[in-house]
């Protein structure tokens, strides 16, 4: 497994805009574990056995967004090491699985906190590795390792791809340890090729290669793996000379459109990288060979970029919007979005279908008109006594009182159905055009702040 570490295919935009100039993606999740972090962690974890920091059996203790905590996973496996890794907590779902899979031991801290923090999430790896005795703590922000696999294997290979005719490459920085890497490598092979920074909105990197001054304002951004709220001491910034910030709405609006107009299923921060690597390949007054990454696999964020309704709670895909409750309901009926049970299913039906959907309640039908709502708290009360009851018509757990309002009714009526424990139903005339939840509520008021 180790040794399909690398050679990763390298393919051209075909369909997506670049202007006069050709955009060739490395594809990074061709690598064994899902991502170009595979190159580095083979190489943390080898530099760590030539310096006898590893003992057999050993504990590796690391930071990471997720894909350098899957490399490691992978290579620990292989080698026989355990792993205790440290994620915040807005990395996405399918990585902690994935890591938990593969016997990692996953700990979630903040990600509300900046470096220096004792809950920072390299703050809290660090401190415990020096807590356990024998343990190792890789911390790929400063492990010269790090950008030597880029400078060895990368940039390299980038150079045999291109037929060593390579006009910019556009990278971005979760460690520095790629773009570092590169910029090492064409330094000495092709000192005319630019290294181009792709950077989320909100981090700090991006106004550093502009001013050569870390901001003391640091935003938020969505994206995973890439932007700092500082400099990681691996990170080399010196010889890039342009560099892009990409609202996450672009970044991921890229990924989708990759993945529909090129078939490539890339991850959010690939999306970063493409929505920069695009400009400058349309801004270029003469055509450009422009090389990019897609730095991991989009299955990975299959609940978020890739999602409908996440993105339509982040406000980054628009809907026509009418002036009234409808605007709030995330999950249209019309468009057979609400998972919804017949009333002459059973309640097992209903208690399967809320946890296929991971839903609590469900609109009961029948005929297409809405009769009852069910919930969790309906199908417990409902078999407790009896579990035979399982096989009952749901129409006998549901509650047929509804409390229904129209379209145009005032936003402060929700509030008065919410203190009563129940969720609204929209109903015009006699057609339900959906649920209102409190979380719908609150993802509407978020939305309703962001544009103020």
């Amino acid at each position: 497994m180790l040794e399909l570490i690398g050679n990763t295919p390298l393919v051209e935009v075909r369909r997506l805009d670049t202007g006069r100039s050709r955009l060739f993606l490395k594809l990074e999740h061709h690598n064994p574990g899902g991502s170009i972090k595979d190159r580095i962690a083979l190489a943390m974890i080898e530099a760590a056995e030539k310096e006898k920091k590893l003992e057999p059996g050993a504990l590796i203790v690391e930071a990471t967004a997720g894909n350098t905590g899957l490399a490691l996973a992978l290579v620990a496996v292989r080698k026989g090491y355990r792993l205790l890794i440290v994620v915040p907590d807005k990395m996405s779902q399918e990585k902690i699985f994935h890591l938990r899979a593969m016997g990692a031991e996953v700990v979630l801290t903040r990600s509300d906190v900046s470096k220096g923090h004792p809950e920072y999430y390299q703050e809290r790896a660090a401190r415990l590795a020096a807590e356990t005795p024998g343990a190792f703590y890789v911390n790929q922000f400063a492990n010269p390792a790090n950008p030597a696999a880029h400078e060895a294997s990368t940039g390299p290979e980038i150079w045999r791809q291109m037929e060593h005719s390579v006009d910019a490459v556009v990278a971005g920085v979760g460690t520095g340890g790629t773009i570092t890497g590169l910029a090492r490598f064409f330094e000495k092979a092709s000192p005319a090729t630019e290294i181009v920074l792709a950077d989320p909105e909100g981090s700090v990197l991006a106004n550093y290669v502009r001013t050569h001054t870390v901001s003391k304002e640091v935003g938020s951004w969505l994206v995973e793996g890439i932007g700092e709220d500082f400099i990681p001491p691996v990170c080399d910034l010196s010889r890039v000379k342009k560099a892009y910030s990409i609202p996450d709405r672009e970044a991921f609006k890229v990924c989708r459109d990759l993945l529909k107009q090129e078939g490539i299923l890339a991850g959010t921060s690939s999306g970063t990288l493409i929505a920069a690597a695009l400009r400058y390949c349309r801004e270029a007054a003469e055509p450009k060979r422009v090389v990019s990454f897609v730095c991991d696999s989009g299955n990975k964020y299959l609940s978020k970029a890739y999602n409908d309704y996440w993105m339509l709670d982040q406000g980054f895909i628009e809907r026509p919007q009418s002036g009234d409750l409808r605007d709030l309901i995330a999950r249209r009926h019309r468009e057979r979005a609400v998972a919804t049970i017949g009333a002459d299913e059973t309640v097992l039906a209903a208690y399967q279908r809320m946890k296929l959907y991971d839903v609590s309640q469900l609109p009961v039908l029948r005929e297409g008109r809405i009769v009852g709502i069910v919930d969790e708290e309906d199908i417990l009360l409902e078999v407790y006594d009896n579990p035979g009851h399982f096989d009952a018509p749901v129409s006998e757990a549901m509650e047929s009182h509804l409390v229904t309002v129209p379209p145009d009714a005032p936003v402060e009526r929700l509030m008065e159905i919410f203190n009563r424990g129940m969720v609204a139903i929209v109903m015009d005339g006699g057609e339900f055009l959906g649920l209102i939840t409190r979380i719908d509520l609150l993802n509407w008021l978020r939305r309703r702040k962001a544009e103020a």
